[in-house]
Formats: structure tokens, sequence, C-alpha cells
């Protein structure tokens, strides 16, 4: 497994509509780990393949993070994801691993069903309320090019293009800048 780069916004391939993955094989699940542990190392709930620079409809979500399954229940691996079924609204501050520090407030459904292949290439569904609703959705949206950023008001969305190219720019010189300095 390997932690990789995660995009940050406005870089142009997380605006780009994602091809559905062909066929379930090695190259995929290899990427599915390495999603995974992208994900828990930055401290994320979910992660599309977009942000790690891959165009490929697969998402991963964990809303327990790395060391929270009593259950014993494993992070959900979305493969070629569709939504069947949305109901009711729910507004939500959300972030985003590709907008570090930032957050808005979005207007999701309050419910939702979707369908997908597994990490075996089997079908699946799964249904959500509340924060796991909204994750779904928000995951999702990476596959078609919309980040949560595109909910907001332009003035909002422009504040924060400038602060994120901002954090790219001190990234590309090797400075490091204090998470609450943006």
């Amino acid at each position: 497994m390997a932690v990789r780069e995660i995009l940050i916004w406005p870089d142009k391939r997380l605006a780009q509509v994602c091809e559905p993955v062909a066929d379930v094989n090695a190259e995929i699940k290899a990427l599915v780990r390495d999603m995974l542990e992208t994900m828990y190392d930055a401290n994320g709930v979910g992660l599309a393949a977009p942000q790690v620079g891959v165009l490929k409809r697969l998402v991963v979500i964990d809303l327990q993070g790395r060391d929270g399954h009593p259950s014993g229940e494993p992070p959900l691996v979305l493969i070629n994801p569709t939504f069947s079924d949305m109901e009711g609204q729910l507004g939500w501050e959300e972030g985003c691993l590709s907008v570090p520090n930032e957050v808005g407030m979005v207007t999701r459904y309050a419910k939702c069903t979707v369908d997908f292949l597994d990490v075996d290439g089997k079908p699946q569904r799964v249904s959500g309320e509340g924060l796991a609703s909204v994750a779904l959705q928000h995951e999702c949206d990476h596959l078609d090019g919309k980040l949560f950023v595109d909910y907001l008001s332009p003035i909002k969305r422009n504040v924060i293009r400038r602060r994120m190219l901002k954090l790219k720019a001190d990234r590309e010189l090797g400075r490091s800048i204090p998470a609450n300095a943006l």
C-alpha cells in the first residue's frame, strides 16, 4: 500500500467526469488499498479516485475511521456507483480533503440508496441517512467533476479558490503553513 498525493482544488483533473471501471482487477484492488491508506493518513472519511489523479468511478468511505470498527464492518468500496433513490433534504457543513481547512454549508438529500460493485466485482446496494447520505453524495459528486465548493456562493467559492492557490504555491516552494493560517 502507498499513500498517494491528494490533488488540491482547483486542479483541472478534479473537474473531469470519470470513466466507469471496466474490470475489477488487481490494478483496481491495489488502487482501493492505496486510496484507503491515503484517506486514513489524511484523517478523512471518504476519498474518490479523481482526488488521487485517477479518473475512474471509484469511491471509498469509512465514517468510523481507521480504528473505529467495533462491529467488524469494513469500509465501503463503491465501484461504478449510481443512485437509485433519494429523498428529503438536509443541510450539512462539508469539508473536503481536496479543499483542506475549508468548509461550507451544502444542502443534500437526507436519505439515499446507491447501487455499486464491491471490491470483488459483485453488485451491492447501500442506503444511508444523515452523515452517511451526505458522504455518499459528496464522494460520488467527485466522479462527475463536482466538489462541495460548486454549491457555494460565487463570492465564497472565489475566496476559497484564492486560498487554495496560495496553499498550492506554498507547497510547490516547500513552505509549510499552519492549518489555522488558512
